[in-house]
């Protein structure tokens, strides 16, 4: 069986608190192609937040969600992932967010295994950030969570059991999560190439074949469309 076929079949818990339900989420679009975001200043992290919240409003919802796969423009912001070669400028996002507010409790899918933790600290990236292993039917994998709390990491272990639906941590602000508005980035990882506390989340043009396939479809776990 591959993983593919394993996270197609597997039933997991929600992600963010069981109470908010599927039509509490909406389909959010930040990539490059969205013309609202040229009025605009997208490497402010309150600007950002205001017009993510005014999406929220709009359609009475309590998370917006989205981002697998999207080419994004707000990643110029910051000299870690810009490039002037297009084809080798980090701008690809390779997990889903689900865009909320600070403190909201974040849940294990699955039963798991703190595989590492770190705050990651450059400007635009994760922040606090928990790596978490899982192990089913003897296929190995791992799922990421980024622009945590700092309390999230502050008395966690490597080795650590977590229980399906156990909460892991709680979401930070912009003063510690890479200077982003409240939100969760996750992603599911097949290969972590031997990387400890991070994993790329955002790439270029040039690796997205590899990435795409080393980082499957949150939605397999998500469950949200």
């Amino acid at each position: 069986m591959s993983l593919l076929q394993l996270l197609k079949s597997v039933k997991a818990s929600p992600v963010l608190e069981s109470s908010i339900s599927k039509s509490d989420y909406v389909a959010l679009d930040l990539s490059k192609t969205n013309e609202e975001l040229n009025a605009i200043d997208v490497s402010s992290s309150e600007i950002l937040e205001q017009y993510i919240n005014s999406h929220k409003q709009k359609h009475s919802a309590k998370v917006a969600y989205g981002g697998y796969i999207e080419t994004r423009n707000i990643y110029q912001r910051s000299t870690y992932f810009r490039d002037t070669n297009p084809e080798t400028e980090r701008n690809i996002h390779l997990g889903l967010d689900l865009w909320i507010a600070e403190e909201t409790p974040i849940f294990t899918p699955l039963d798991a295994e703190v595989h590492s933790f770190k705050n990651n600290t450059n400007h635009g990236d994760y922040g606090p950030t928990i790596i978490l292993k899982h192990n089913i039917e003897h296929i190995e994998f791992y799922t990421l969570y980024g622009h945590l709390s700092l309390a999230s990491i502050k008395n966690l272990k490597v080795g650590q059991t977590f229980k399906k639906g156990e909460q892991i941590a709680t979401l930070g602000d912009a003063s510690v999560n890479g200077d982003y508005a409240p939100h969760l980035h996750f992603q599911i990882i097949q290969d972590l190439q031997g990387i400890a506390g991070d994993y790329p989340g955002v790439c270029s043009k040039k690796d997205l074949e590899f990435y795409r396939g080393n980082c499957l479809d949150p939605e397999l776990l998500l469950n949200l469309d």
